[in-house]
């Protein structure tokens, strides 16, 4: 995968939660009779800021998510402050999310500083190596930024989205009915397309924003693409096997764009490990390289804002 489609992944993932939020607000403001298009324009913008700027602190809280102290795990803390060091940025806060599918994610805003977030299962599957090669590609997110660009490309989407909801909901006071048919039939159209074209433009971003967190990983930690191919391997096949826990936990999915994999495609990407029994790690990943991709995964990938297991694995081979 050439550079420059790597670099396309500092857009992030965030505009699908940003763009579930406004269409709530889109509800809320055809209710109070707010069609003006500037008057939208701004609230948008105003809204999807003020999001970025509190969302820490729902993650925090709808992950159960606490600052590790030093002294409770110092050696994690000397691998965050050595990784973050070798990647330029200084050293985020350190956080455990208390749920048992093992996973970590990278968040932040102004006002909450950057943040780095590991699951207690995710602690408890991987080994310390593999742990280090997943804090280094959250670090990578953080590195070139993805929430706060993705922040503003989302405004975007949530702005074309706007257009064509007003002119909808402006065509049903039209005085001329023909005129107002057709201006309801372009709304409508607009909304159907930008809301379709946003998701799948935001699951092509957001996988490509993965790679290259996989690749900045894999350039800062020793040996980096065995590790984390490794650890993901584990991470998917550990969450397939959890499935009571994943429908228990279902409703902590709404930020799963920010996980290192996605918890709900844990059953898809195993289809490529269901058949295997190696019992060492490596052995684990070669077996998953040498499935083949179908017809059904490749479209299923298209709507799925992670790559495909075998294909990550395969990214992760390359850059060894």
């Amino acid at each position: 995968m050439s550079i420059w489609k790597l670099r396309l992944s500092l857009v992030g993932s965030l505009a699908v939660i940003f763009g579930l939020s406004t269409l709530f607000l889109t509800i809320v403001l055809s209710l109070l009779g707010v069609f003006d298009l500037i008057t939208l324009g701004v609230l948008v913008v105003a809204f999807n800021i003020l999001q970025w700027l509190i969302s820490p602190y729902i993650i925090d809280s709808l992950y159960r998510a606490r600052a590790i102290p030093e002294s409770e795990n110092p050696k994690l803390h000397e691998m965050v402050e050595n990784l973050s060091r070798k990647s330029g940025i200084k050293k985020p806060r350190l956080m455990l999310a208390q749920i048992p599918i093992p996973n970590a994610f990278a968040y932040g805003s102004p006002i909450a500083g950057n943040r780095v977030a590991v699951t207690g299962g995710l602690l408890k599957t991987l080994e310390y190596e593999e742990v280090e090669a997943v804090i280094g590609h959250e670090l990578g997110h953080l590195r070139h930024r993805d929430v706060q660009i993705m922040m503003f490309v989302s405004l975007l989407p949530a702005l074309f989205y706007f257009i064509g909801y007003s002119l909808m909901l402006q065509s049903r006071f039209s005085s001329r009915r023909n005129e107002s048919g057709s201006a309801a039939l372009l709304g409508m159209g607009l909304v159907a397309f930008s809301m379709f074209l946003t998701y799948v433009g935001v699951t092509f971003l957001s996988r490509l924003r993965e790679y290259y967190a996989d690749r900045h990983s894999a350039s800062i930690v020793e040996d980096g693409p065995r590790k984390l191919s490794e650890g993901l391997a584990k991470i998917v096949h550990t969450t397939r096997n959890m499935r009571r826990t994943r429908l228990e936990t279902q409703h902590l999915n709404a930020f799963k764009t920010l996980f290192i994999a996605d918890p709900d495609h844990a059953d898809i990407d195993s289809m490529a490990i269901s058949t295997i029994s190696a019992s060492g790690d490596q052995k684990l990943v070669q077996e998953i390289l040498s499935r083949k991709l179908t017809t059904t995964s490749r479209i299923i990938e298209i709507f799925s804002t992670h790559p495909n297991i075998v294909k990550r694995l395969k990214f992760l081979q390359e850059l060894g």
